[in-house]
């Protein structure tokens, strides 16, 4: 990149010597941009996904008291003393740490509104900072600003970190942002603590990176096999990794997380990091001569850990979530973000995997140019990566924030090149046409402009319908009659049960998560079967009121499996004695009942 700048001021030397001042203003610009587009939404605390909300409720049990170690949602089936979420309480910290910050000042509805809107914008602080570290060590001390431009043109990505969107998903970006910085490291020690300290708080957070957190493992694995000197990094690593995840196993395992399950840090994975890091530190304390011999000892200890694990945890051989075959088939499959991208229409799909695409490209081509140079390995490395979150693409649709991010130092690196051999053209047309072309093509911004041109299907009135209901049913407005009932068990479609209780002080009956699965079988049964078992599974849960959201897009697996149930047969009229009409707002999307108490008693 030419160097540029003006009067007696370099601006790549400004660029280069204060980085962070000038990274950590762009965050800022980004977040007061985010916030005044967002303003209205943060309001009406308009927490758009199920996760969301039900992580504002986990929030508000801890500040009003329930234990640090207890993460059991008591408002959700309380008839069976509610149920165990798998989540762990790191991310809960920034919130209500927020929340506390702001109470004193606007009171404890503005406080969590507040709160929701900037905690979100905490973790790309992180990403932002981390990436520009990327492209300060792998490209140019001055590329950091291209990278983040490129960053911005990451909607996926930038989705995760959006205000409202408090769940967990962008504090473990943010882990992987940082772990691609400690693998760009050239301090092998700095870098092996950095990847597995990374690599350990994701894992306390979630599994939802583990695949990436193994990958990232494989390859300061690879580069020790590759070259010798590179043992001190792996000795580090392992020690940071075992030593990391205990430490976050202790401080946050929930009670229900210390039992043997597989679908969070458990003893179960605890003990497999704690092995792998051993086995790595006493792989690097040995460090043999022939590489021959480093990759036999590498593939002895995979095959070990491996070989542990099948032995050891069978029942974690399958799905993670260890759920049923009924709840996998009634709900899990039909969960769209599960399915691969080849799997959902093009329009969806080609600006999601645009950007890997150009990354991969981007990678290999960084990884020749330097091959050379020490940069070399690092490019190896982020190429690695990169070909690998662009692969569980074909996996899961939701790998896409993290492909794109991934993919963000490749397109940085076309960008670098190709953008300066435009401007310094000798024909005016490719200086200026050729160099925004160039910029947005290798960035990938130009899927925006081509998407518009992508064949589609008309929308159909139901898919308008579904659409309606999704965003109706979840707004303040909507709930707020619900609370002039007396307090009591509403019976309603998993999808509503978080948003229910996050905004108004009723109880629900189940939630979109898998440990919840008597729950959502149950809710499944009742509206898909007869009038007469949804009696019963309505008075099993105890259920004080009738709830439901016409043409919300889980009716539609209702539909589906039973076009003559209950929930047809109510939203067709056809209601049965023992539910009495509760009259609500003439705009309101719901239909509502109270469940007569001397006919639920007796069912």
């Amino acid at each position: 990149m030419k160097r540029l700048g003006w009067g007696g001021c370099r601006l790549d030397r400004e660029l280069d010597r204060h980085w962070l001042r000038w990274a950590l203003l762009a965050w800022a610009a980004v977040a007061v941009w985010y916030l005044w587009q967002r303003w209205p939404q943060v309001q009406w605390l308009a927490l758009g996904d199920t996760d969301d909300n039900m992580r504002l409720m986990q929030v508000r049990a801890w500040l009003a008291g329930q234990g640090w170690y207890d993460l059991r949602q008591y408002r959700l089936d309380p008839a069976f003393g509610g149920f165990d979420i798998h989540w762990s309480r790191v991310v809960d910290l920034p919130l209500a740490g927020l929340i506390l910050l702001f109470k004193p000042f606007v009171g404890t509805a503005w406080a969590e509104r507040l709160a929701s809107g900037i905690a979100p914008l905490l973790p790309l602080a992180v990403v932002m900072t981390a990436l520009s570290v990327t492209a300060r060590r792998l490209i140019a001390p001055a590329a950091w600003p291209v990278a983040l431009i490129v960053l911005m043109g990451c909607t996926s990505t930038m989705l995760m970190f959006a205000p409202l969107r408090i769940d967990h998903h962008g504090w473990q970006l943010a882990c992987l942002a940082v772990t691609v910085a400690g693998l760009a490291d050239p301090r092998r020690a700095r870098g092996g603590a950095t990847v597995g300290l990374s690599s350990a708080v994701s894992l306390t957070i979630g599994l939802e990176m583990l695949p990436y957190c193994a990958m990232a493992g494989a390859i300061v694995a690879l580069r020790w096999i590759w070259d010798a000197a590179e043992a001190r990094r792996m000795l580090v690593y392992g020690l940071s990794l075992g030593g990391g995840s205990a430490l976050g196993f202790a401080l946050f395992a929930s009670h229900a997380n210390q039992a043997m399950r597989c679908d969070a840090l458990t003893p179960v994975w605890l003990s497999v990091m704690v092995a792998a890091g051993l086995l790595l530190f006493l792989l690097a304390l040995a460090n043999p001569s022939a590489r021959w011999a480093r990759l036999g000892l590498a593939a002895v200890a995979g095959a070990a850990i491996l070989g542990g694990f099948a032995g050891f945890y069978p029942q974690c051989l399958g799905r993670p979530e260890g759920v049923s075959q009924a709840l996998a088939d009634t709900w899990l499959n039909n969960v769209r973000e599960a399915r691969p991208i080849y799997r959902h229409p093009l329009r969806t799909a080609f600006p999601v995997a645009v950007l890997p695409v150009i990354g991969i490209l981007g990678a290999l081509f960084a990884t020749w140019r330097w091959r050379r140079s020490e940069r070399v390995v690092g490019w190896a490395a982020i190429a690695l990566f990169t070909a690998f979150a662009a692969a569980m693409l074909l996996w899961q649709v939701r790998a896409g924030p993290a492909a794109q991010m991934l993919s963000v130092p490749g397109a940085t690196a076309l960008v670098w090149v190709v953008v300066p051999w435009c401007l310094g053209h000798r024909w005016i047309w490719v200086r200026i046409g050729g160099s925004v072309a160039a910029f947005l093509l290798v960035s990938g911004l130009f899927a925006g402009f081509v998407l518009r041109y992508l064949p589609q299907d008309p929308p159909s009135n139901r898919s308008v319908a579904i659409r309606n209901a999704n965003a109706s049913c979840a707004r303040f407005w909507a709930m707020q009659p619900l609370d002039r009932l007396p307090r009591g068990t509403i019976f309603t479609q998993v999808d509503l049960g978080p948003r229910l209780i996050a905004l108004t002080r009723h109880n629900a009956v189940a939630g979109p998560y898998h440990r919840n699965e008597r729950a959502i079988l149950d809710v499944h049964r009742a509206f898909t079967g007869s009038a007469e078992r949804a009696r019963g599974l309505i008075a099993r849960h105890q259920a004080d009121y009738l709830l439901i959201c016409r043409d919300m897009s889980e009716t539609t697996v209702y539909r589906a499996r039973n076009p003559n149930g209950f929930y047809a047969q109510i939203v067709g009229g056809r209601v049965p004695e023992w539910l009495e009409p509760i009259s609500l707002p003439e705009n309101s999307p719901f239909l509502l009942f109270r469940v007569e108490r001397e006919r639920r008693a007796g069912a």
